[in-house]
């Protein structure tokens, strides 16, 4: 299976505001664990380790080549 890198979300900037003004109240510090939480919450989801790892690997490099398979 690949990771899939194109647009999934109806409506990515409606997702965004979403998530940016659950955090308006919030320190720093606390909407890190939030997203700490949102990123295994949503790991979970998935539950896919190869796919996780490919996409950490993106978000960590999303220069590098990511062309081959997860799996």
């Amino acid at each position: 299976m690949y990771l899939n890198l194109t647009r999934n979300l109806a409506d990515p900037d409606g997702f965004y505001e979403y998530l940016v003004t659950s955090q308006r109240h919030m320190s720093d510090e606390e909407a890190n664990r939030m997203n700490a939480r949102l990123i295994l919450i949503l790991s979970n989801h998935i539950g896919d380790l190869d796919i996780l790892k490919a996409a950490i690997d993106f978000a960590a490099d999303p220069k590098a080549d990511h062309k081959k398979s997860a799996a």
